[in-house]
């Protein structure tokens, strides 16, 4: 059983190649977080980006802006947890077909 150098390294550029349209697919697809009940909404991509924040103006009480400022955090971790689940998906499934020493996928 004789290790392929010239096969290793068209597996290393198909997977580079594959993780670039990865990368692509992730920037255009859109995540969201939601806290209060819908009340506050955060889009992301699946890059982690914050791309808007919405916020229903009923639950705008200039007495207690802590509440809001609350809400708006859970809905941004929301939306981030579901970029980062959502790039672990799509990335374990480029990087799964390819075994290196010491590499986790």
């Amino acid at each position: 059983m004789g290790f392929n150098m010239q096969k290793l390294m068209k597996q290393a550029q198909k997977m580079q190649q594959d993780m670039a349209r990865v990368q692509e697919e992730l920037s255009n697809t859109e995540v969201e977080g939601v806290s209060g009940g819908g009340m506050v909404r955060v889009t992301a991509n699946g890059n982690s980006e914050i791309l808007s924040i919405s916020i229903d103006p009923e639950i705008i009480d200039p007495e207690d802006a802590e509440m809001l400022e609350d809400m708006v955090l859970a809905a941004v971790k929301d939306a981030l947890a579901a970029a980062a689940a959502l790039s672990a998906e799509k990335m374990s499934s480029v990087a799964g077909g390819m075994s290196l020493p010491g590499m986790r996928f």
